[in-house]
């Protein structure tokens, strides 16, 4: 059942909107922020340390297709209260010691955040449907910032005097927390998401249309490349004979440039005729920046940039042709959660395999030519799904 949005005064919306930046802002650093630590992390091995990546993306897969239905049946802002309960809990058992712990609070950190994933942009359109644009550039740039952070201080944390890398990985709590402080004035509101879950039968429809297994895969591809890199960057460079420290910042650079696409590529798709021209750009860029990494590391600052800005890109184009390719609103319902599920999935699958290819090889280079080539594949799906039609 859909419900009529709250009303709020001025000064309720401005706390609401800083609500939702904070959640942002607990979304992707518990993730990214591990990435600089798994040299310092005793007893795993490189495909073990794959799977601290994957766990994330595995419980995306798996909560994404329940989050609606908690949604509608605790409301959105007490389920998002919820998730970012569940991401503290997770970061505080993933930095107490034992390397279960590691494993098990990466997995539940990942619930949470599949959670308000889904959550969040129901919310937006909900509340804010005239400025749903604005607000998700501002939800990305806020993401990127935090990622970005959470990258830079990891390694000089954990070398602080006293400190280790488990008090480093205990650092990204700061994120949560203040954003269930910010969070506590929206508990008073009960309510479900402005949009229902497709029928059955239009689920079934999408499944079979050829356009939506090409938006799938543009996706999929798109979170299996960033996934791999995001997760071994810093070991990549640490190979190319980049110190920790400086790895970590590189690594928060290539976060930080994600950002930059949100704040353009909205006008440019809205004024285009269709978005085959820029899909094959941002994936062929993308393609470029891998190789550079393969070929001239003494340049990683220009290729981790540019890695960041053609993945940031790709990731918010497949967004958007999930709205574009669609007819209404249960129709891209259903696309989203066949695209989340399956890519999701796809990606969990990149990092570990890496990391197996590196102890196999004693290199990055088999990793980062495998996803050079799918930024290929990329540009081909994305030549098909960025056609003028819908399913």
């Amino acid at each position: 059942m859909t419900m009529i949005a709250p009303m709020r005064n001025l000064g309720g919306q401005g706390l609401l909107v800083a609500g939702i930046l904070l959640i942002a802002s607990a979304l992707r650093a518990p993730i990214t922020g591990v990435a600089p630590m798994l040299g310092m992390i005793r007893g795993v091995s490189a495909a073990e340390a794959g799977v601290l990546t994957t766990l994330p993306l595995l419980a995306f897969a798996a909560i994404s297709p329940l989050a609606a239905i908690l949604g509608r049946r605790c409301g959105m802002e007490r389920s998002l209260f919820g998730a970012l309960l569940v991401i503290a809990a997770g970061i505080a058992l993933r930095s107490s010691g034992p390397v279960w712990a590691l494993f098990a609070g990466t997995a539940t950190i990942g619930a949470g955040i599949a959670v308000a994933n889904v959550l969040l942009p129901s919310l937006l359109k909900r509340d804010f449907p005239t400025r749903i644009a604005s607000l998700t550039g501002a939800y990305a740039i806020t993401s990127a910032l935090a990622q970005a952070l959470a990258s830079v201080v990891a390694i000089p944390l954990a070398l602080f005097p006293g400190s280790s890398w488990h008090l480093s990985l205990a650092g990204t709590l700061i994120f949560p927390l203040v954003a269930l402080v910010a969070w506590v004035p929206q508990l008073g509101i009960h309510s479900a998401p402005a949009t229902e879950p497709g029928s059955p039968s239009r689920r079934g429809r999408i499944w079979h249309s050829l356009l939506a297994w090409q938006v799938t895969g543009f996706l999929g591809l798109t979170s299996l490349v960033f996934y791999i890199i995001v997760g071994w960057l810093p070991a990549i460079l640490g190979q190319a004979g980049y110190s920790p420290a400086a790895a970590g910042t590189l690594h928060g650079a290539s976060q930080l440039a994600t950002a930059v696409p949100g704040l353009i590529l909205g006008p440019m798709v809205r004024r285009m005729k269709d978005q085959r021209g820029i899909a094959i750009v941002v994936s062929l860029a993308t393609c470029v920046a891998l190789l550079g990494l393969w070929q001239l590391p003494s340049l990683a600052m220009l290729w981790v940039a540019l890695f960041g800005f053609g993945a940031g890109a790709a990731f918010i184009l497949g967004l958007t042709f999930v709205s574009l390719r669609t007819t209404h609103s249960h129709q891209a319902a259903a696309l989203s959660g066949m695209a989340q599920c399956l890519g999701y999935t796809l990606a969990a699958a990149g990092p570990p395999l890496a990391g197996l290819a590196h102890d196999a090889t004693g290199g990055w280079e088999v990793a980062l030519v495998c996803c050079a080539v799918a930024t290929v594949l990329m540009a081909v799906l994305g030549n098909f799904a960025g056609r003028a039609s819908t399913i």
